[in-house]
Formats: C-alpha cells, sequence, structure tokens
C-alpha cells in the first residue's frame, strides 16, 4: 500500500512537555475514511501552549497533532469513492457533530460538538493521516501548487475570514495590527479585495522589517502617538478598517484611536489575556460609533462562499501566495526540536513547516 510498509513515524504529545516522534502502526481506512499521505504540515501558534501548557483539547493521550495539513489520498475505505486515490489537496481539520443549530445552518466552526484532527484525534504531524471522508477534503488540480502552499490553506482561510467580515471595499484604508502569518496574508487578501493602502503595525523590528520585504508599509506601534502614523500613510486620513491581529489589550486600544468614525474593528487575534479598554478609548468608541466585530476560523459552507474551496481555487490560479512566508522547516525527526526552539524563542520564525521529503 505505502511502500510495503506496516509502520510509520508520527510526532505525538503524551503529556504535557513530552512530545515524541514514534513509530506506529500505519491506519486502515474503513467505511468513507480516507488515508493520506502527508506532504507537508504547519505548525499552528495554538499548538505550543498545547504542548507545553494546556495539552490536548480532551486530553486524550497519545495524540498526533498537526491540523494544517495538505497531502495525496493514497487509500479509501470500502465506503468511499476510489476515483480519490491519487487527488492531492488540502483538508479541513474540524469534524462537526451535523446535529447542533450552528451545523445546521452552515456555520460548522461554532459547532457544539466538533472533533477536530490534530487537537482531539490524530492529525498530520506524521507520515500518514486518517480523514473521515471526502467531505474534509479540498482538491487542489494545479498539480503546481505546492504542498506547503496548501499546508497554510487553514491560516489563508482564517485570514480570508477576517477580511471578508471586515467588509472591505475598493479603495479603503485598512490598519492590521499584527505582522504575523495570518496578518500578512490578511494583507493579501485586503489588496485582491481592492485595499487602497494596507499598513501593518507591530512592535517587533523583524516583523516590521518582513513585511516591508514583501512590499507592505509597516511601521512601530510604540511610536506615539500612532494616529499621527497612520495619517502620514493613509494621505491625511484615518483607518478605515482595523483587523486587530495581536490579541492584546495595548493593540485594541491602538485600533480605536486609528480607526475614522463609523470605521471598522476587526477582532482576529485570540486573546492574551484579559482585555481592557481605555475610558478615553471607550469613549472614542461610541463617539466614532465604531463597528466591532469578532471572527472565529472560518466559513466552509458553500452558501454564501465555501472560503476552502475559494482559497485553493485562488492558490491554483497563481492569485494568492504564502509561500514566501516559510522562514523554518524541518524532517518528522527534526519536528520536536523545532518546535522547541520557537517555543523558547531561540529562533524567530514566521511560518514554520514539517515537510516530508
Amino acid at each position: 500500500m505505502k511502500e510495503n510498509k506496516d509502520t510509520m513515524k508520527a510526532a505525538r504529545l503524551h503529556a504535557i512537555g513530552n512530545f515524541t516522534v514514534d513509530e506506529v502502526a500505519i491506519p486502515v481506512p474503513k467505511g468513507k475514511e480516507l488515508l493520506v499521505k502527508i506532504g507537508a504540515c504547519g505548525i499552528c501558534g495554538s499548538d505550543i501552549p498545547r504542548i507545553y501548557r494546556h495539552g490536548t483539547s480532551n486530553q486524550r493521550y497519545p495524540l498526533t497533532l498537526g491540523h494544517e495539513f495538505a497531502g495525496t489520498i493514497v487509500a479509501v475505505g470500502g465506503d468511499a469513492d476510489p476515483a480519490l486515490v491519487g487527488k492531492r489537496g488540502g483538508f479541513y481539520p474540524l469534524i462537526p457533530c451535523m446535529k447542533c443549530r450552528s451545523c445546521q445552518s452552515g456555520h460548522y466552526a461554532m459547532c457544539e460538538d466538533y472533533d477536530y484532527m490534530g487537537s482531539r484525534r490524530d492529525g498530520g504531524f506524521a507520515e500518514y493521516c486518517l480523514v473521515p471522508g471526502e467531505w474534509n477534503f479540498i482538491e487542489s488540480k494545479n498539480p503546481g501548487t505546492a504542498m506547503q502552499s496548501l499546508a497554510m490553506l487553514e491560516p489563508a482561510c482564517v485570514a480570508q475570514h477576517a477580511v471578508r467580515k471586515s467588509g472591505i471595499f475598493a479603495g479603503a484604508n485598512v490598519l492590521i495590527l499584527g505582522a504575523g502569518p495570518i496578518g500578512l496574508m490578511a494583507g493579501r487578501w485586503a489588496k485582491l479585495a481592492g485595499a487602497r493602502h494596507v499598513l501593518f503595525s507591530d512592535t517587533q523590528p523583524e516583523k516590521i522589517h518582513f513585511a516591508q520585504d514583501l512590499g507592505f508599509d509597516a511601521a512601530n506601534a510604540a511610536e506615539s502617538p500612532f494616529s499621527d502614523r497612520v495619517r502620514e500613510y493613509f494621505d491625511g486620513e484615518l483607518a478605515d478598517i482595523a483587523i486587530e491581529g495581536t490579541g492584546y489589550g495595548s493593540a485594541l486600544n491602538q485600533a480605536i484611536e486609528c480607526c475614522k468614525t463609523f470605521g471598522h474593528i476587526t477582532l482576529l487575534g485570540n486573546p492574551a489575556g484579559d482585555t481592557a479598554i481605555s475610558r478615553h478609548c471607550h469613549s472614542l468608541l461610541l463617539r466614532k460609533e465604531i463597528t466591532v466585530t469578532g471572527i472565529w476560523n472560518s466559513h466552509y459552507a458553500d452558501i454564501p462562499l465555501n472560503e476552502w474551496k475559494h482559497t485553493v481555487y485562488m492558490m491554483d490560479q497563481g492569485l494568492f501566495t504564502c509561500e514566501d512566508l516559510v522562514s523554518h522547516t524541518a524532517s518528522l525527526d527534526g519536528l520536536p526540536a523545532l518546535i522547541a526552539s520557537i517555543h523558547d524563542k531561540s529562533v524567530v520564525s514566521w511560518k514554520a513547516l514539517y515537510m516530508a521529503p
């Protein structure tokens, strides 16, 4: 089936802080299941606290982590379409219950009783991964679309979702607070949506310079008052739309100060702690009648738009790129060391991936 092997390597979490590469049996697909040979799997920011602080979502151990994966279908169960074998693409890691009100309305990311590959069941930090069925598969129809791009499908969809929920329009001035990989992807989606100017703010010089190297305007958020810097970039105007991607209260306060009257703020970053806004910014929020929207994950139903299918289409057409965001890669054997280096900050990474040989 797979080079005549019965076992494979998998990077598994055995307990908080105990993340190792093990030899395990290659799973056998049954029913509608698909067996996927992993081509690449991204290291998500959520993987770090999962390994070192919180453990798996349901405290199931050992568990193969990795939810941002892409690969090729190499075998299917008896109830699946055999024509799927050989197809390549990305995989939606969420497994909805299909029973709750959110699922019934197509809002699978809000499912009340979901499963999830890479955090609640085995995921893509392995040579092979078992996927529940074709429903979770998004095919790439361009053989030239790189596996590492398809492995960034999940964060690319989160970024696209933030932009869509922001209501970005042609000619908009967009401020993105936080120049991490999802923020940078949001910048590219914003430009595709017609934004006139996109400005990034961050406090880390490396991230500011990286955003500039990618062709974006970027400024140090520590410059005070930062709203003056925003006006410099936006021809005297404040931002029509601000996307807050850091999860810090200081950035949210800054977004309020830098957003124009009747503007829009989208909360993208997971909170780093309790979030507080100053009395001054609370007053500005009211006086400017700013709309604040929270976003969660992405949209997978076809109505109004399946963001995952659209992202793969845009990748296949060469209209959305993200390979240049990859700063570090590792083999499966080298994955625990790379994640440890990201955790202890001995390396500064943008997007890091496990790449299969």
